[in-house]
C-alpha cells in the first residue's frame, strides 16, 4: 500500500474538517445534551481560553480504512506551544506527517524538516483569526485547534445532536470526566481532568460518514500550564540549505 500526501496540506482527519468547516454562532445548550455534560465542557473551554501560556504534550493516532475493510492506525507525537493572543507553535513527528508550525503574530509557516521544504505566508493577528484563516484559505488545521481556539465550546457545539456524562475513569494516571457527543457527521468523546484545572485528557472523533467509521484520537501526555516560553520559539529561522515553496491551494472538492 503507498500513501501520498501533499507536503503543505496539514489534515488530522476528515471528521476534524468538518467540524472545522462549519460556522461559529452557538451558546445556548442543545436540546439533547444533558446538563452535567454541558457543564463539564463548558468549564474545560473556559479554562483553556483563559490561560495565557501553555505547552502540551500529545500522542495522535489516525485510522485508515482499506478497501479491504481492514483498520490501519498511524501514531505520530505532537507538541503544541502557546501564547495568547498571537503566538503558536506546533510540531508533529511522524512517518506520515513530519511538519513544524509557526505562527508569530504576523507570519503563519510550515516547515516539513525532513525535505527542508517551507512556506510562509501573512496571517491575521490573533491566534483564532489565524486558525480560521488557515482553514478556509489554506486548507491547514494546526493540531489540537478544536480546543485551543477561544471559541472552542461554539465549534465543538456545532451540529451537535446530543451528549451525555458517561462517567469518571482514569486516563493516563488523572481522574476523568467522560463525555460522549453525536452529530449528523461525526461523533466525539472527550475526557476531561477533575478538580480545578479541567483539562482535557483525551479526544476521539469518529468519522461515520467514511466506510468503517475511522477514528482520530488526541491522547494527551503532559500540559504544562506556566510553560518558560523564549520569544524566538515562535520565529521560523529558516535552516541552511532550506527551500521556500507555495502553499498547496485548498482542495477545491471540500
Amino acid at each position: 500500500m503507498e500513501l501520498k500526501m501533499p507536503v503543505f496540506r496539514l489534515m488530522l482527519s476528515g471528521a476534524a474538517v468538518a467540524m472545522a468547516c462549519l460556522p461559529w454562532s452557538v451558546s445556548a445548550q442543545p436540546a439533547g445534551v444533558e446538563a452535567k455534560a454541558d457543564t463539564v465542557l463548558r468549564a474545560m473551554t473556559t479554562y483553556m481560553a483563559g490561560l495565557k501560556q501553555f505547552s502540551v504534550k500529545t500522542e495522535n493516532s489516525l485510522e485508515v480504512v482499506t478497501s479491504e475493510g481492514q483498520k490501519i492506525q498511524f501514531v505520530a507525537p505532537a507538541a503544541l506551544t502557546v501564547s495568547r493572543p498571537d503566538k503558536l507553535k506546533a510540531e508533529r513527528r511522524g512517518d506520515i506527517v513530519d511538519q513544524s508550525f509557526y505562527y508569530d503574530g504576523k507570519t503563519l509557516t510550515l516547515f516539513n524538516p525532513g525535505t527542508k521544504h517551507y512556506a510562509t505566508v501573512p496571517a491575521p493577528a490573533t491566534i483564532d483569526a489565524m486558525l480560521q484563516f488557515a482553514q478556509t484559505k489554506l486548507d491547514v488545521i494546526a493540531p489540537g485547534s478544536d480546543l485551543i481556539d477561544t471559541r472552542a465550546y461554539d465549534k465543538l457545539m456545532q451540529d451537535v445532536k446530543s451528549g451525555i456524562y458517561v462517567g469518571v475513569e482514569a486516563v493516563g494516571g488523572q481522574r476523568c470526566h467522560h463525555l460522549a457527543y453525536r452529530g449528523a457527521e461525526v461523533d466525539w468523546q472527550l475526557w476531561v481532568r477533575d478538580g480545578a484545572k479541567p483539562l482535557p485528557c483525551r479526544y476521539v472523533i469518529t468519522s461515520k460518514g467514511v466506510v468503517g467509521a475511522p477514528q482520530f484520537t488526541l491522547q494527551v501526555l503532559d500540559v504544562n500550564t506556566q510553560p518558560a516560553i523564549e520569544a524566538s520559539t515562535f520565529r521560523f529561522v529558516p535552516p541552511a540549505g532550506a527551500k521556500a515553496v507555495e502553499f498547496l491551494p485548498p482542495n477545491p472538492a471540500r
